[in-house]
């Protein structure tokens, strides 16, 4: 009895020992994340939202879709500075409102990094939250001006003003038209700030708009007018800074008028593809400036169509893409910033701030990519033409 009762003692204080050691070092910052003590079980956890239901559920599921795949690898490879990513994706379907509620969750569930959100107006509505938290934000599709109106926040995709100057731009110097028609939706801030742009541009192109025709969320069901006035203008080509659901409309009303000229679009309508009863062939021929291509045969590109067509059964769209680069952009920043989970929201977002500035990333969606100071990101213009039922990128 003497020798078990001191065996015990024995026990209880190596025990009592080790949990002293293991709250010391759990205190302690880690320093080399790979290999320490203090690093197990500690992670970085990206949120992000989009809509995953609803109208816009095609762009919320391609960014979850996407960021999963690149969080996937990266964990494989050894994670970020040694530590693991946690992912968690919130609906807000496509709601201002239900994207701060999905915001607020993911801060309840320890989130330290945005990723998001997907679509502009929810967007706007979070980076006021983000800001308030100082937590960094880097939305992959998010294209409204305000959506990154703060020090704290950046995007993958271009703006919308990027994107109306560029579709002028790519519109122009190929010399794909020089009568332009456009049908826009004046109560979106991303449609009605990529036909602003695109106006102020045009001219300096060599493009004369002979047509400037809106609608509202109030009104989006029937495009005759907007269409028969383009068609009485002599039109070459309707710019559609709109979303893919509208837009399947507009093709297949044009179709029954006898209006074939000559269509193109901006990131919203990446999807057009996969509208319900959408007669497809109705899409062909029609361009939309991207910065993704899913038949382009460089190795990066076909490895994540690969992998996404495998996981998901269909070709991913640019969304996809401009979240995958999005996961690898965070990586690069938090590894330039030598930072580790255990820094406060506040610390890391500053750290990674700095870190932006200093980055230079060649993802799915570009080349060389860079940040500027205020969120935005330089890479060159492409468009893709749809082809076959396929998009196919245009020289």
């Amino acid at each position: 009895m003497k020798k078990l009762l001191s065996l015990g003692l024995v026990l209880a204080m190596s025990a009592s020992m080790l949990v002293g050691c293991g709250a010391k070092e759990e205190a302690a910052a880690p320093n080399e994340a790979a290999t320490s003590e203090s690093a197990e079980g500690a992670v970085f956890k990206i949120g992000g939202s989009g809509p995953t239901t609803g109208g816009a559920a095609v762009y919320g599921l391609a960014v979850q879709r996407g960021a999963q795949i690149a969080v996937d690898e990266i964990n494989a490879a050894g994670g970020i500075n040694g530590y693991q990513i946690e992912y968690n994706f919130a609906d807000d379907e496509h709601d201002a409102e239900k994207a701060v509620n999905a915001y607020n969750d993911l801060k309840d569930w320890g989130m330290q990094v945005f990723m998001g959100t997907t679509t502009s107006g929810p967007c706007v509505a979070v980076v006021e939250k983000t800001n308030e938290d100082n937590m960094y934000q880097l939305t992959p599709s998010g294209t409204a001006v305000e959506a990154i109106k703060y020090p704290n926040a950046y995007r993958v995709c271009f703006s919308d003003p990027g994107q109306g100057s560029k579709s002028a731009q790519y519109i122009g110097e190929n010399g794909i038209a020089t009568k332009v028609a456009v049908i826009y939706d004046s109560s979106d801030v991303y449609s009605s700030g990529i036909f602003n742009t695109f106006r102020e541009a045009a001219e300096g192109y060599g493009i004369e708009i002979v047509a400037a025709e809106s609608f509202t969320a109030d009104n989006k069901t029937d495009f005759t007018i907007q269409l028969q006035k383009a068609k009485d203008q002599g039109a070459e080509l309707v710019f559609l800074p709109i979303y893919y659901q509208e837009a399947a409309l507009i093709l297949s009303q044009a179709n029954s008028m006898g209006f074939a000229p000559m269509f193109f679009g901006c990131d919203g309508l990446d999807g057009i593809l996969g509208v319900e009863e959408f007669d497809t062939t109705l899409a062909e021929g029609v361009m939309l400036l991207t910065p993704f291509a899913a038949d382009a045969t460089d190795e990066l590109t076909t490895s994540f169509v690969s992998k996404y067509q495998e996981a998901h059964g269909e070709i991913p769209i640019q969304f996809a893409a401009n979240a995958y680069d999005a996961i690898y952009i965070i990586k690069a920043a938090i590894e330039k910033a030598g930072a580790t989970p255990d820094m406060s929201v506040s610390d890391l977002c500053e750290a990674m701030k700095t870190a932006m500035g200093e980055i230079n990333l060649t993802g799915l969606t570009g080349t060389n990519m860079t940040w500027t100071e205020d969120g935005e990101v330089n890479k060159d213009p492409k468009a893709v033409k749809i082809v076959d039922g396929a998009y196919t990128a245009m020289q």
